[in-house]
Order: C-alpha cells, then structure tokens, then sequence
C-alpha cells in the first residue's frame, strides 16, 4: 500500500472556489495547505512537488513517505512534500507601488488568459486575488502587481492573510514572468518561505522574475513585498509547459495536439481552435498529462 504509516496521516478537501485552471485547485494554494500539515515534522522550509492536477470537491490523504509526505487520491500520486535541501534562491528586487500598478496594466491575462477563471489571477473572477502581474518597463523577464489582500469569510478586517494564500499569491506571477498566453504552463515545483504575513487591508506589491527557461520548463523566483519594500515572503518554482504554445517556446504544434485543441473546444463550449481559444482548449486537455512532462516518479 503506497504512503507508508497511515497513523499520521491528514485529510483534506480543497473547495471549488479555490482553482487554478477549471478544474483543478490553484496550485501554489495546494502546495501551501500542505507546507502546513509538514511542518510539525518536516519544518517551515519544504519543497512540493505536484505530479497531477490537484482536483477540488475531492477526498485527497496526506500520508507519511519515509522522510517525506505523498498526497493521494485515493491511490492516485497528486504530490510530493520534502524537506528543502537548500536555502531559497535571492527574491527578486522589489517593485515600488506605483510601477506595479503600470506593470499592472499592461497585463498579458487580459487579452489572452489560459485559465481566465484562476481564483489568483483570472480576470473573470471578481471574488478572487486580483493579481494582475505585467510586465515591469525596463526589467528583462520580470512582471509585477499591487495586491491589496481581502479578509477571507471566515475572518475579518486586519486578519492575517493564511499561509496557503500567500504561497497562492507566490505562485502566479512567476508563471506570467515567462510566456503563459504563448506556451500554457502550470506549477509543478515550488518552495516557499513566509517571514511575516499581510493583513487584510494592506497594501503589498508582488514581483516575479525568470531565473532560467528551457525547452518545456521555466524556473522563477517571485516575492512579495510591503508598500515600503519590506520583503514578507518569497518562492522559488518550476512552471511546465502543458500545451503546444505559439508564442516564444520552441514546441512544434503536432497533428494530433491540433485534434486534441479542437476536440477540447468542442467539448468545453469555446467553439473555435485558433487564436486563444485553440491555446487554453489544449492546455486543458494537456493538463492531465502534466505529471509526466518533468519526471514520472516521486521527488
């Protein structure tokens, strides 16, 4: 029976508000809610490593692997949780306020979202994050925007900010600092640390910065600042490409990824298979197949 030990392990369900792409939960939130069921035996410093989408409305176990934790669907592999070896790359150098807000519009989702209902940085989703993370004038590789974090419903006004949403809030932008409107990409890799967290009600600036592309990965670090560029917490991640991108990246579109587009549309309502349609129908189609695109065993 995979996970090991079931006497320490703990059940969680993500709710439906809370996704990414879809179907699936945002995955820097994901990681997040797992950091803090680790800590008490792994520590504030852990690495997750996603290898399936994480579904929402959904029993998923938490159980012990060694010196790891594994997420399961039922027997189904969703993540992998682990000590961090190594301390956090440099966060990026902060943004102050009111570039951010410049950066902020000349966002990318707006004009051509993969998953435009992300609860992080979806334009169609009022109730979400908000982050709107563009381009930084003048900063190869590097996006920025404000973020003024919202009480939750089942806390009030000043209330901090819960950790899972801070490693949300992390995750989003390094996506955007690559190409995510060309090459459709997800999370699969992210550390995280948190030296304090915001209040509802703050004013903060998050920026993120591509440390090293290649042909179906993308590594970033993001960070999140005050609005006097205190820094609260910052993240190192790697993003993997899940479509067959038209923009910068170097994939091909194949035949058969085409059909899978257009297939995908028909399905999900979106009707046509050019232009952004065709980009965020095969990056849902891809998505279940993503565990596989970096590496197909635990790490």
């Amino acid at each position: 029976m995979p996970g090991g030990d079931r006497s320490d392990t703990s059940r969680l369900v993500v709710p439906s508000r809370y996704n990414g792409p879809a179907h699936s939960a945002q995955g820097g939130l994901v990681c997040g809610l797992l950091a803090g069921l680790a800590e008490p035996r792994l520590g504030p410093d852990v690495v997750v490593t996603l290898h399936a989408p994480p579904p929402l409305e959904t029993a998923l176990e938490l159980r012990p692997a060694g010196r790891r934790y594994a997420l399961y669907e039922r027997e189904r592999l969703v993540a992998v949780v682990a000590a961090a070896r190594r301390p956090p790359p440099p966060p990026p150098a902060w943004v102050p306020y009111a570039r951010a807000q410049e950066a902020a519009e000349h966002f990318e989702g707006v004009r051509g979202h993969p998953f435009p209902d992300c609860f992080v940085c979806g334009p169609d989703r009022p109730d979400g994050l908000g982050l709107r993370p563009g381009r930084v004038p003048g900063e190869t590789g590097t996006v920025a925007s404000p973020w003024h974090p919202r009480p939750e419903p089942a806390a009030g006004p000043g209330q901090s900010v819960p950790a899972e949403l801070v490693w949300a809030a992390l995750d989003c932008p390094g996506g955007w600092a690559d190409d995510p409107v060309g090459r459709p990409m997800v999370l699969h890799r992210i550390a995280a640390r948190i030296e304090a967290r915001p209040r509802a009600g703050d004013v903060c600036v998050l920026v993120g910065r591509v440390t090293r592309r290649q042909e179906r990965t993308s590594e970033n670090v993001t960070a999140l600042y005050d609005v006097s560029g205190a820094l609260l917490a910052r993240a190192a991640a790697t993003w993997v490409a899940v479509g067959t991108g038209t923009g910068t990246g170097t994939e091909q579109r194949t035949g058969r990824e085409t059909e899978a587009g257009r297939e995908t549309a028909t399905r999900t309502g979106t009707g046509s298979t050019s232009g952004v349609g065709a980009r965020t129908a095969t990056a849902r189609h891809q998505l279940g197949k993503h565990q596989t695109a970096v590496e197909g065993t635990p790490s």
